[in-house]
C-alpha cells in the first residue's frame, strides 16, 4: 500500500492510456484519512494535508499517472425561469442547509427527503440528473 499526503500534481500531462484511475465518491474528497484501491488493483492510503480535487495526480508509477475521479451523483436540479424564481429557490433551499451546486441557469442539490417534500410542496419542475456534483463549500459564520 502507498501512503498519499497529498496530490502531486492538478491534472496528468500524460495521455488517458497513461492514466490509471481510482474512483471516489464525493464525500471522500472531503475527509483526510481514507483508503481506496485504484483499478490495477494498487492500494493506497491516504493521510493528508490539503484536500484532493477531481484529476489530480496523486502517484506516478512505471510511467503512468495515478488520478483521483469523483464518481457522479443523482441529484436534484431546480432550472430558474427568473431572477425571482432563483432568489426563492435559493433562499428555499438555503434554510434546508443541504449541499447545492448554484449554477448561472439553475441549481443542483444533493439527494434528501427534506429536498423532495419541499419540492412536492412548491411544485417546481425538476430533474434527476447524475452529475459529478461540486456543492459549494460551506463556511459558518465567516467574517
Amino acid at each position: 500500500m502507498h501512503l498519499i499526503q497529498h496530490m502531486l500534481a492538478l491534472s496528468s500531462a500524460l495521455s488517458v492510456e497513461d492514466q490509471i484511475t481510482l474512483s471516489a465518491e464525493r464525500r471522500q474528497f472531503l475527509k483526510r484519512r481514507w483508503r481506496g484501491i485504484a483499478e490495477d488493483g494498487t492500494e493506497f492510503g491516504f493521510d493528508l494535508e490539503t484536500r484532493l480535487t477531481d484529476g489530480c495526480v496523486i502517484f506516478q508509477q512505471n510511467g503512468k499517472d495515478y488520478i483521483v475521479r469523483q464518481l457522479h451523483e443523482a441529484v436534484y436540479e431546480v432550472i430558474y425561469d427568473s431572477p425571482a424564481h432563483a432568489a426563492l429557490v435559493a433562499w428555499k433551499v438555503g434554510n434546508l442547509h443541504l449541499p447545492a451546486q448554484i449554477l448561472e441557469d439553475r441549481i443542483l442539490v444533493l439527494h434528501d427527503e427534506a429536498m423532495t417534500n419541499l419540492l412536492e410542496r412548491e411544485g417546481w419542475p425538476f430533474s434527476e440528473p447524475v452529475v459529478l456534483f461540486q456543492p459549494l463549500k460551506a463556511m459558518a459564520h465567516a467574517v
